[in-house]
């Protein structure tokens, strides 16, 4: 099975542009960049910074994830099975009368109850961020952007995807232009 994130709209795809990059050269200016770009009413914005930056993801408008209902779900599952599977297996497939204890024994059945549980959350946390980042993904189109390299190190981007609904790569060139950003660069596919 496949998971996708929404497609692009086509035109982009077809002219080959991922985005527009902004290369800044500190944290607090970035965090304005991006709070102004947001304001301007972009929505499909990126930001690559060497260190965590306080209230980013509010300035990028980062949205929540569904991830902790899944890993909920699935430890759930996990456990209802495994205790299901426990009760089924002494009460009715292969009951054994043990030293006089009761065929449905529920406090034997905690230890292994509670392994189910972990591994399917564990399973679920897995693969539910492997299909909410899109994973694997082996090439990205900001590696290409120049100094994209230094995103690690000590420079600070914004970028701007061609997927935005008010994207037009002249003005929205222009606006990070008027941010402050040291260098603006296109970003092929």
């Amino acid at each position: 099975m496949m998971f996708k994130r929404s497609a692009p709209s086509p035109a982009p795809e077809a002219s080959g542009l991922y985005g527009v990059m902004a290369e800044f050269a500190d944290a607090d200016t970035l965090l304005a960049a991006a709070s102004r770009t947001r304001d301007a009413g972009y929505t499909r914005i990126e930001a690559y910074t060497p260190i965590p930056i306080h209230g980013l993801d509010e300035a990028v408008g980062f949205r929540g994830t569904r991830l902790p209902w899944l890993i909920f779900a699935g430890g759930m599952t996990g456990a209802s099975f495994m205790f299901g599977f426990q009760t089924w297996v002494n009460t009715v497939a292969y009951p054994m009368n043990i030293g006089g204890r009761p065929e449905f024994s529920w406090p034997a059945f905690i230890p292994v109850t509670f392994e189910g549980m972990v591994l399917l959350a564990a399973f679920c946390a897995v693969f539910g961020l492997f299909a909410a980042c899109g994973l694997p993904r082996l090439h990205h189109p900001v590696f290409n952007a120049p100094r994209f390299d230094r995103a690690s190190v000590d420079l600070f981007f914004l970028c701007v995807e061609a997927a935005d609904p008010k994207f037009d790569e002249a003005a929205t060139t222009r606006f990070l232009e008027g941010l402050g950003a040291q260098a603006v660069s296109r970003v092929d596919n």
